[in-house]
């Protein structure tokens, strides 16, 4: 039986307080083109350096068990963050502990419901200010990418360099370089909306991926319901000591053995689902069979589930899954998908349909798609996980930037995005304190002795100390960023604001052994 330990009030919020203030007091230093790294211990006791905020969040384990519940609920904001737009963990966490450190000021028994509808009022008005004066990126790619990575320039040029090499279309991702210095590899591929079915299938426990080289490829447009339906597939790539990379549907069972195999050591293997529905599915399927070599398996065609031949697979440079994406490397793009692409550039200048022109812009996207490996490298195994964080984030922002436009960088946006807050209304007066945080911390670390700039846009820049427009002067921050990180700092500090009572284990104090 697990004994519980009841704080209540003040003191269970106090205690709260207490973890996220650690929390965020060693993540802050990250923030900024002038913030700094953390050194931290894995749980091997290898030293790791690095200014990834979440990475440095989830390092953070707090002795007392109150305390590191409130260092737990903090993550969240981050974590959430980092989920949907690439980056800005940081600037969540510091917001969220700025909205509770403000809202405890002024909380009591009666104002909680107001301020909670207080705070998420201010946020939904500073959120329509972020949108209506959000700017496309056009050619700001590299200062995006430059500021993410810790204001390092060559980075910056080659992330840069990475966008431009494959278009709107394309992919851009990171790995590490056997050799020391950093470059980019343009491959071949394409991207597709389906992830992992299970997480034992993970290769790479660090970016919770599966990751498969030089895969032989099955897809399959039928169910596979038995193991027996492809244990002559299964046979033939142990016997070639190759991985398997399936494209299909599988009943429980089928999955369930393939993981046992994985586990034991018998295969390498990874399944994900067939892509969309209908005619897409379809079309999809055909595209990425063309891309791998593959022949598509089908019942309804006529073809034998039970007679599958290792004719069918088709095979390609690499597979990566994620929780939500996976990504195709193809060797070289063949004859046959370059008149098809041909084909689809023709058709494209004569008159189509709205819905026509939209079909065959997305099947182009997809033959005629690149992947950028920006591969990192560097001279000892400390300097490239930081490097690597680094890269990582700068990908992230970027692609959230393209995906959605930008704001001033700094701090400053939501300093902007202040002014028509009500000051009269409680809940927007704590929200309007809050968001000088980023901006202040920015400062700080810097050295710079925080003042507010007179003119909207305009902002202090911490490599030069001058008042310069900040997106004229290239700092900058994707809005995706910005808005996720104020929406869910603001949702999880409200959600503790409203706590009264903290239920935790009794632990045994293992320092007093």
């Amino acid at each position: 039986m697990i004994v519980k330990n009841l704080n209540f009030g003040i003191e269970a919020r106090e205690q709260v307080f207490k973890g996220i203030e650690k929390l965020t007091n060693a993540v802050s230093s990250t923030l900024g083109a002038s913030g700094k790294c953390v050194i931290l211990e894995d749980a091997q006791g290898n030293p790791i350096i690095t200014k990834d905020g979440v990475t440095v969040a989830d390092s953070i384990t707090l002795l007392d068990p109150v305390e590191n519940i409130g260092a737990r609920l903090i993550k969240e904001a981050a974590r959430k963050t980092v989920k949907e737009a690439g980056d800005g963990t940081t600037t969540a966490t510091i917001l969220a502990h700025a909205i509770l450190k403000e809202a405890y000021c002024k909380l009591n028994k009666k104002n909680g419901r107001i301020i909670k509808e207080g705070i998420l009022s201010a946020v939904d008005k500073v959120i329509n200010y972020l949108n209506k004066n959000s700017v496309p990126v056009e050619n700001k790619i590299k200062e995006i990418a430059t500021i993410s990575t810790n204001n390092d320039k060559e980075l910056g040029s080659l992330i840069e360099d990475a966008f431009t090499a494959v278009g709107k279309t394309g992919v851009v991702i990171m790995e590490p370089s056997t050799l020391g210095e950093t470059k980019i590899e343009i491959v071949e591929g394409v991207e597709y909306d389906k992830g992992l079915l299970n997480q034992n299938f993970i290769t790479n426990k660090e970016n919770v991926t599966c990751e498969l080289d030089k895969p032989l490829v099955l897809i399959v447009d039928s169910k596979i319901d038995s193991i027996r339906q492809i244990q002559g597939i299964l046979e033939h790539v142990i016997k070639a000591n190759r991985a398997l990379f399936i494209i299909g549907q599988v009943d429980p069972p089928v999955l369930s053995a393939l993981v046992m195999n994985k586990i034991k050591g018998n295969i390498k293997v990874n399944v994900v689902d067939p892509p969309a529905f209908g005619l897409r599915r379809k079309e999809i399927l055909e595209d990425l069979a063309l891309l791998t070599n593959s022949q598509i398996i089908n019942e309804d065609l006529g073809d034998d589930l039970n007679a599958i031949h290792i004719d069918y697979l088709g095979e390609c440079l690499k597979v990566t899954t994620g929780n939500d994406q996976t990504i195709i490397q193809v060797k070289e793009i063949n004859s046959e998908v370059e008149d098809i692409i041909s084909n689809i550039k023709e058709k494209l200048t004569t008159k189509l349909k709205p819905h026509q022109v939209i079909g065959y812009e997305h099947r182009l996207a997809r033959l005629s798609a690149k992947v950028a490996i920006v591969k990192v490298g560097a001279n000892s195994d400390i300097e490239l996980k930081e490097k690597q964080d680094r890269v990582e984030d700068a990908i992230c922002a970027t692609k959230a930037a393209i995906k959605e436009g930008i704001v001033s960088g700094g701090g400053i946006a939501l300093l902007n995005a202040a002014t028509n807050i009500d000051e009269q209304n409680i809940g927007e007066q704590i929200l309007l304190k809050s968001i000088l945080y980023p901006f202040k911390t920015i400062l700080n670390n810097a050295g710079i002795t925080p003042s507010l700039p007179e003119k909207e846009g305009y902002g202090i820049n911490v490599v030069t100390g001058n008042m310069v427009h900040m997106i004229k002067e290239g700092i900058i921050d994707p809005l995706l960023v910005t808005k996720s990180a104020l929406t869910n700092a603001a949702s999880v500090a409200t959600t503790i604001l409203s706590t009264d009572c903290v239920i935790n284990n009794l632990r045994i104090d293992e320092s007093s052994r």
